[in-house]
């Protein structure tokens, strides 16, 4: 994910960036959990699939182990929140 945004309006959407940015580094589950502070491969697996249930202290953790970070801005337009 060589220095490209990625904006995130879906709990769907961050679990496909977290599956992505893990297979372009190409870390499998395992090596990804175990570097994420010791989750199992099967919780991560889970937050992959269903990321609505990740706590913030956990996305933390997963994104520094990806080499990523949270930035909060403005939106740039306005969305319905029907489009989550």
């Amino acid at each position: 994910m060589a220095a490209v945004e990625q904006v995130i309006r879906a709990p769907a959407q961050l679990g496909m960036l977290l599956r992505c940015a893990r297979r372009e580094q190409g870390m499998s589950q395992q090596e990804l959990a175990l570097k994420a502070g010791g989750m199992s491969q099967a919780r991560l697996s889970q937050l992959e699939l269903q990321p609505g249930r990740l706590t913030v202290e956990r996305l933390l953790l997963l994104l520094a182990a990806l080499n990523l970070e949270v930035v909060v801005r403005p939106r740039q337009h306005a969305i319905n929140p029907a489009e989550w």
